[in-house]
């Protein structure tokens, strides 16, 4: 006996689309698969990561990361600048991180520094950031005398003079201002060491040497418990630094 179901010919007429539809679907699924983002390539994170502010130098997947509140009048991050840099360089574990602390005594001149260099970096992208930080210091008066008058910085295009119109610079400034007086943090240069690994940290006052970030970095990675770390603490000379009570009264 024929079992009943659909003629031959009538599943011919079917089947022929149906197959040729799921050869489509395979073809684009092939298709969106190669095109979709890879997570884990190292070369993307580290194009996300790297976006700014707060602008980092350095390996972004350093173990550890260097936090520096500066002010781009102050003297004493002006002549440490290139010294740090160099021991960034020389360091690969250890990434640089900027934010911006603009001392009452140096404004206005902290503040439109400040508001350049975040303008150049939004139009220009890291390695314009810490460019236009360098040169900032190499052509500023400092101690809040800012830059001369009618110079301009490299790359003055007309999407950084919009930038420079707008408050978007302002509102990061701030923050990072706000940020650092949660943390009772009102002297420039002052370090702030971050195992990424741990989370646990260590606050250096100053214009702290090569040797002593070393030994902080030792410290940190060390230490199993952050009391230990703190009670194990090497005394670190006090650095030159701008601080709110030097303000003239």
């Amino acid at each position: 006996m024929r079992t009943p179901g659909l003629p031959t010919h009538t599943l011919r007429r079917y089947l022929g689309p149906m197959l040729a539809g799921i050869a489509v679907l395979l073809v684009l699924l092939a298709w969106s698969l190669g095109r979709s983002p890879h997570t884990g390539d190292p070369a993307s994170a580290e194009a996300v990561a790297s976006a700014g502010p707060p602008w980092r130098y350095g390996r972004i997947d350093a173990r550890f990361t260097l936090i520096e509140y500066a002010d781009l009048e102050c003297p004493y991050c002006q002549a440490y600048f290139p010294v740090l840099k160099r021991w960034i360089d020389a360091n690969p574990d250890v990434n640089w991180q900027w934010h911006h602390l603009p001392l009452p005594m140096h404004e206005p001149a902290a503040t439109q520094s400040a508001r350049l260099a975040e303008c150049a970096g939004e139009t220009g992208g890291r390695e314009a950031f810490w460019n236009t930080v360098a040169w900032i210091y190499q052509h500023t008066h400092g101690g809040g005398q800012g830059l001369p008058p009618g110079i301009q910085p490299p790359g003055a295009t007309p999407e950084l003079r919009e930038c420079l119109t707008s408050a978007r610079p302002d509102a990061v400034i701030r923050a990072q201002a706000e940020e650092a007086a949660l943390a009772s943090i009102t002297a420039t240069p002052m370090l702030r060491v971050i195992d990424n690994r741990t989370g646990r940290t260590l606050l250096l006052p100053g214009a702290v040497e090569g040797d002593a970030l070393l030994s902080a970095i030792d410290l940190l990675a060390s230490s199993s418990e952050e009391s230990t770390m703190a009670e194990t603490l090497p005394e670190i000379p006090e650095m030159p630094a701008d601080d709110l009570s030097d303000m003239p009264r």
